[in-house]
Parts: structure tokens; C-alpha cells; sequence
């Protein structure tokens, strides 16, 4: 059977790191798409005989690019993977217009670019798992991080509408939505801070990016070709 191809955006460090380290374990050729961290995403794409490509996905021509340069290289893409995001801690009334702008820029309109980039390829080919990466607070909302909770609830509305238009495609559309992971995105929490949220948690623990990964790697999955615009969230039970 011919090998899967999988784009993972930024997939240089935390769960898109992981999750390229988990697709590449179950043999797909695995394209790790960084910004700034050249030498960490080369370091990943030579450990996992992935290939690394830079492209910022707040860059509608970047993407297009690199999703033009994926095709060129292997003639497919199966799956699709929308990692790439940032975060911030702000109080509302702190926030400058670019906070907004440049957070919806990466977390919303990077989805939007990566997914329509390659969109014409999975339409074409009646096939195709696009999974995109939320967070609870996009479902649910934090406090200090309206912007983040707004724009990753942006990405979940997005996921269950496209799920619905490109259904009759073949194409699944999915959305990992992860509780706090142990990540450099969290690298800001202290350790009492830390053990407050797992003892927050049901299960006492903080999440590992591989958690996360696991989930990702299942909604690509073919065990999963009968869900699409769900939402998977792996939080210890911290949103219920």
C-alpha cells in the first residue's frame, strides 16, 4: 500500500512535533512545516525521515507555496494537519489591536490558508483528512486569554461547517481541542501554578504532548472514517 502523505504545520516542537513523531511510527511520510525553528524542525524531519518546510501560515502565498512545493515532491497529499498557533496571557482591557489581529492571523487565518491550499487536491481525489487543533478554552474560555479562547472557538466553528460542506467529498474534517499540555506554550505557568491545574483535574495529571498527538493520529486515522466535524478533546476530564 502506497505511503500516506501527511503536512503537519508547526510541527517543530510540542504536539506537532509529537504527533510527527506518531505518524512517521506508523510509516507516513511526514512533512514538518516550521516558521523560525529552522534547525529544531531539521533536526525532527532527519530523526523521522520527514522533510522540513518553512512557510509562516499568516502568509496566504507562503502556504500556497508550500503546499504547491508537498504536491511536487510526492504527488499526494492524504492527510492535513493544522497545528501551527500561538498564545497569549492578557488581561481584556491590555489588549492592542495588534494582539487581536496578529493572534487571529496565526490561529484562524493560518487554518483557513493551509485548508484551502490543499482543499482542491482532497476534492479532486474524493479523499482527504484535514485535522485541526483547538484548545478547551476554546470551548469553554480563559480568563486573560480572550483573544486565544475567541479565536480558537473560531477554529472549532469552522471545523463543524467545513465538515459539512466537504462530507460528500470523502473528506473527514476534525478538531483536537487539548486541556493544558506540557508544552514551551506553557513554559510561563510555574510549577505551583502547574499543580494547581492537575490537581484541578480528574485524572491528577498534566498532559503530555503525545496525548494530544495520539488524538490527532486517531481522527486521521481510517479507524475514524465514520466521525467528522467532532471534537476530541484529551483534558484529563479538566472540561467535561
Amino acid at each position: 500500500m502506497k505511503e500516506k502523505v501527511v503536512l503537519i504545520t508547526g510541527a517543530s516542537r510540542g504536539i506537532g512535533a509529537a504527533a510527527a513523531r506518531r505518524f512517521a511510527a506508523e510509516g507516513c511520510r511526514v512533512v514538518v512545516n516550521y516558521n523560525r525553528s529552522r534547525a529544531q524542525a531539521e533536526v525532527l524531519a532527519e530523526e523521522i525521515g520527514g522533510w522540513a518546510v518553512q512557510a509562516d501560515v499568516s502568509d496566504p502565498v507562503q502556504v500556497q507555496n508550500m503546499v504547491d512545493n508537498v504536491l511536487d515532491k510526492f504527488c499526494q497529499l492524504d492527510i492535513l494537519v493544522c497545528n501551527a498557533g500561538i498564545a497569549q496571557q492578557k488581561l481584556f482591557g491590555d489588549l492592542t489591536d495588534e494582539d487581536w489581529r496578529r493572534m487571529f492571523a496565526v490561529n484562524v487565518d493560518g487554518v483557513f490558508y493551509t485548508i484551502r491550499a490543499a482543499l482542491p487536491h482532497f476534492i479532486h481525489r474524493k479523499a482527504g483528512r484535514i485535522v485541526t487543533v483547538s484548545s478547551m478554552w476554546g470551548q469553554i474560555g480563559g480568563s486573560c486569554e480572550v483573544a486565544y479562547s475567541a479565536a480558537k472557538a473560531a477554529v472549532i466553528g469552522l471545523t463543524k461547517a467545513l465538515a459539512k460542506e466537504v462530507g460528500p467529498s470523502g473528506i473527514t474534517v476534525n478538531c483536537v481541542a487539548p486541556g493544558v499540555i506540557a508544552t514551551e506554550m506553557n513554559a510561563n505557568l510555574d510549577a505551583e501554578a502547574l499543580a494547581a491545574l492537575a490537581e484541578e483535574t480528574p485524572l491528577g495529571i498534566i498532559g503530555q504532548p503525545e496525548d494530544a498527538a495520539q488524538a490527532i493520529w486517531y481522527l486521521a486515522s481510517d479507524d475514524a472514517g465514520f466521525l467528522t466535524g467532532q471534537v476530541l478533546a484529551p483534558n484529563g476530564g479538566l472540561v467535561i
